[in-house]
């Protein structure tokens, strides 16, 4: 093989442009489309990607795979891919903890793959200087991965340290740009919850323009994604918590984008839609005890007298998905989280 011939396993919307990139630039890239949505066969044939029967025929014909699956699911990808005997360059380029790339580099340990730490940030690859794919890792490997995309238009930033270093950069950018539409939906919901929604975004466009919060139709952007940006969330707990720092705020990202998980891929969904499911029940209908006004009633559907507020429906905690992190105080630190 010449170092040209790429494989993908499960690429989305990401997956298949940055694949793309790799086309334009003279790489052979296949994908194995069996089980895969009709959405996802499309985003293959625009991209020119060519149908691989199965793991084991797509590895067998590859010296470089990259992953570009949902966080949750690239340590199960790594372990699929490892056996089938790929003995080439695994580049993990998805938006998981550094902790979760050192778990891959195990996987792939004993079998003589080099593993490649990546991070994508900005949106999928169409224009010149959007896009960035850090890698980190073996720098001979790290080469190879960056020459598959000379002269496209998504632009490879070699860093220098070991697997995780890639991936820390990538969610350390993720803390920011992606928990702001989680904050943005919540000040939206907030402002609905008490009759100001009309006012805020234009306060928003005024003061903070270019924000989420200013974005016209927010959040429905962020919708259908939610279901990759949950997972994604956990990762940057995890991360938090192995350097030390609480991962509540995190946490609460994960719960906004949990609420949204139904409208997965979904470009009908409205922004006024996700802020209902965030400020009132499961189904989107708006909460009625908002604000301890009188005359107002609660979740048990009696009047409620002047300055008495509805009590707390219960809400049944959500479980974390296996193998994200629990908190505990740790003794003598206030504010701080220990791993248990």
């Amino acid at each position: 093989m010449t170092g040209r011939q790429v494989g993908i396993v499960h690429p989305g919307a990401m997956g298949a442009r940055v694949a793309a990139q790799a086309v334009a630039a003279g790489a052979t890239v296949r994908r194995v489309p069996e089980g895969r949505s009709d959405a996802s066969r499309e985003r293959a044939a625009e991209a020119g990607l060519c149908p691989a029967g199965d793991p084991a025929e797509l590895t067998a014909a590859c010296d470089v795979v990259l992953s570009g699956c949902p966080p949750a699911a690239a340590l199960d990808v790594a372990r699929q891919v490892a056996a089938t005997g790929f003995r080439g360059v695994y580049a993990g380029a998805n938006a998981v903890s550094p902790r979760r790339m050192a778990e891959i580099s195990e996987v792939f340990g004993a079998a003589g793959t080099t593993v490649v730490d990546g991070g994508i940030t900005g949106p999928p690859p169409r224009t010149a200087g959007t896009t960035r794919l850090y890698l980190s890792g073996p720098a001979e490997a790290v080469a190879r991965v960056w020459a598959l995309f000379t002269g496209a238009l998504l632009a490879p930033r070699p860093l220098p340290g070991p697997v995780g270093r890639a991936s820390a950069l990538k969610l350390a950018f993720a803390a920011c740009t992606e928990v702001s539409h989680a904050l943005a939906a919540q000040a939206l919901a907030l402002a609905e919850g008490h009759e100001v929604g009309g006012e805020l975004p234009e306060l928003a466009g005024r003061s903070l323009p270019g924000t989420p919060l200013a974005q016209s139709g927010q959040p429905a952007g962020a919708g259908p994604r939610a279901w990759r940006r949950e997972p994604g969330m956990r990762e940057i707990r995890t991360a938090r918590h192995d350097t030390g720092l609480p991962g509540t705020f995190a946490d609460a990202a994960a719960e906004t984008f949990a609420r949204w998980a139904a409208h997965k891929d979904d470009g009908t969904v409205t922004g006024a839609r996700l802020v209902a499911l965030l400020a009132g029940d499961d189904d989107g209908r708006p909460a009625q005890a908002r604000s301890p006004r009188a005359g107002h009633t609660g979740s048990t559907g009696r009047v409620l007298p002047p300055g008495q507020a509805a009590p707390a429906r219960p809400r049944a905690p959500r479980p974390g998905p296996p193998g994200v992190l629990r908190l505990t105080r740790r003794p003598g630190r206030a504010g701080a989280g220990a791993v248990s």
